[in-house]
């Protein structure tokens, strides 16, 4: 008998809380799945005193995978009173979520011309987001210091390259600062140039390295020459930004967040307060991330019906108010679902 896969859901706040369930909705349409519900974010937050409880961590822990919305951060005086630590930060540390994985992937190829397609991989819980953070009093200056480990540069850069060998990659790009910051980034760059001699001669995979800002000009002017971009924590939130504007914006972007261990899954959007409750959230960011989900649980063929699904009604521009479409969050949902049952 087949085990089903038990998946922790965090709707978390905002449209995470409209885009989730139509989600988790299109999922029962394509597998037989056990969801497990969780609370976090700023609503748990002001509810019960913690962004976090134990309970959804240990429900995490305990699942398959987590399908994880989007939470919204509370106001700079309000933490004072509170000790208020960030749910997905969180989540990432406690599970060793050390990859964050994000496709740049043009669903609508229209114009082959415009072929967008490469995946930006960067380390998930050390960097500048490490958390160490203070203020000197004596001296009136804000201090943040930004952790680059041997470690954690080792297996960042080991999964970028492991990846591009499943997936038939061909190229892996170092994305880095070392001119400036040339002891953390010097330390991430040399470890990269290691990697690169063995997987060229064991794959044939080229690395090459570039500096943060041009890369940020790269993308944009031709995104073409990228194929796997590794990079530290900062770089790789601001350039997976930046480039999910070449596909349409942070409504069609998703992301993977893995480790060794544990898988989580989210929409790379916020939680939107300004739409909020208005039923206009567009949904796709969340099902491509569900879709993610699937193939890292070893579902890959329900993967590419459910990516294939969005294609179509991308196609037929089903779409949401932010894509230029009139379609509500739960109008997109049906059509996904309708997409499904024509070409499964």
């Amino acid at each position: 008998m087949l085990k089903i896969p038990k998946i922790c859901v965090i709707e978390g706040d905002g449209i995470g809380k409209e885009v989730i369930p139509e989600t988790v909705r299109i999922l029962k349409e394509i597998g037989d799945f056990e969801f497990i519900y969780e609370h976090a974010g700023y609503e748990c937050f002001k509810r019960c005193g913690d962004a976090i409880p134990e309970k959804t961590l240990k429900t995490a822990k305990e699942c398959d995978a987590i399908l994880f919305g989007a939470v919204s951060t509370p106001k700079l005086d309000e933490t004072e009173r509170k000790p208020y630590k960030s749910p997905i930060l969180t989540l990432r540390k406690e599970l060793d979520l050390y990859a964050n994985v994000r496709p740049i992937h043009k669903l609508d190829n229209s114009d082959s011309s415009n072929n967008i397609d490469f995946i930006i991989i960067r380390e998930n819980t050390e960097g500048l987001y490490s958390g160490v953070e203070y203020y000197d009093e004596e001296k009136e200056l804000a201090i943040s210091e930004r952790h680059i480990s041997k470690k954690g540069s080792k297996r960042i850069i080991k999964f970028a390259f492991e990846y591009a060998v499943k997936h038939h990659r061909k190229k892996v790009s170092c994305i880095h600062k070392s001119n400036i910051l040339r002891i953390t980034d010097g330390l991430f760059l040399n470890i990269f140039n290691e990697f690169k001699e063995k997987y060229k001669n064991e794959y044939n995979i080229e690395g090459n390295d570039y500096l943060v800002d041009a890369t940020a000009m790269y993308i944009l002017k031709s995104p073409q020459m990228f194929d796997v971009i590794v990079t530290t924590n900062l770089f790789g939130d601001i350039l997976s930004d930046e480039a999910s504007g070449l596909l349409g914006g942070l409504g069609l972007a998703p992301s993977a967040n893995i480790g060794d261990n544990y898988g989580l899954f989210e929409p790379v959007h916020g939680s939107a307060p300004d739409i909020a409750g208005k039923g206009v959230a567009n949904p796709i960011a969340a099902v491509l991330s569900a879709s993610m989900m699937l193939y890292y649980l070893d579902m890959k063929e329900k993967s590419r019906l459910l990516k294939d699904a969005v294609k179509q009604v991308l196609a037929h521009k089903d779409i949401t108010p932010d894509l230029g479409g009139n379609l509500k969050t739960k109008e997109v949902s049906d059509k996904i679902i309708e997409e499904l049952r024509k070409i499964s």
